[in-house]
């Protein structure tokens, strides 16, 4: 078993921020406060694997109570440096079991997250615990790419996603067990050579849509809306991720 924790440790976490880009930007960042304000309805929501707080933090500014999960302590520490404890509480633990409460009207869990979690025991756990945090008629919302197998060349494990100065990343494919491997390669672009070059590695379980819902099923949970991205873009055979919003059944939370 992979300790997750070596993974997300102070250097990650201290990498992880990048204010105003990429998964920053306002340009994304600003659908997806939009969307969970909404799904909130007014009441309090649940954040698994907070992380430094992308998402909670604005969330938490347009009027949203948010408490979260999160197995990383170097993580934690990020967030409170920009929230404290009494704004955005945060219970120390695994997304597939910790604790944090009931009655919310909603959970999410954005990003690809529920990747990290590497058996599809665990990910079912995972539904099971959004659906014990979750008051009659709340949703669990998870947002997730969908595998690019259709990318890899014939005799190929990989694909490179990003290129660019400074950064190369590349995902490596194991079709029998559901495994990706994320290769990141960070370097000096002005530096010759690989001088200076770290190499970083965040293995996945990748799901597919399909299993995504039947894992809902058995948390008790019905499908509620499929979107392309936060924009609620329609969901087509060739988009790259999704936003699915789950609910439970009852009353409107």
């Amino acid at each position: 078993m992979i300790d997750q924790t070596r993974l997300w440790d102070a250097q990650a976490a201290a990498e992880y921020d990048t204010p105003g880009r990429g998964m920053f930007a306002p340009e994304v960042l600003g659908p997806t406060v939009a969307v969970l304000s909404e799904l909130a309805a007014g009441g309090a929501a649940l954040e698994l694997a907070i992380g430094t707080g992308r998402v909670a933090i604005p969330l938490h500014e347009a009027g949203v109570a948010v408490t979260g999960v999160e197995l990383s302590e170097a993580m934690i520490a990020r967030l409170r440096e920009k929230a404290s404890a009494e704004e955005i509480p945060v219970v120390a633990g695994d997304m597939a079991g910790a604790s944090a409460g009931e009655g919310f009207s909603l959970v999410y869990l954005v990003f690809n997250t529920i990747g990290n979690l590497l058996t599809q025991e665990e990910q079912v756990a995972c539904f099971r615990n959004a659906a014990r945090h979750l008051a009659p008629g709340g949703c669990f919302v998870v947002e997730l790419g969908v595998p690019q197998l259709r990318s890899l060349a014939p005799g190929h494990g990989g694909t490179v996603e990003v290129s660019e100065p400074g950064y190369l990343l590349v995902d490596t494919y194991d079709p029998l067990a559901q495994q990706l491997v994320s290769h990141h390669l960070r370097f000096d672009p002005a530096v010759d050579g690989a001088r200076g070059a770290r190499l970083g590695r965040t293995p996945q379980r990748y799901v597919w849509p399909s299993e995504l819902d039947l894992m809902a099923q058995l948390a008790g949970f019905t499908r509620e809306s499929r979107w392309a991205d936060w924009d609620r873009s329609e969901f087509t055979a060739d988009s790259r991720s999704h936003v699915t919003v789950y609910r439970l059944p009852g009353g409107t939370p």
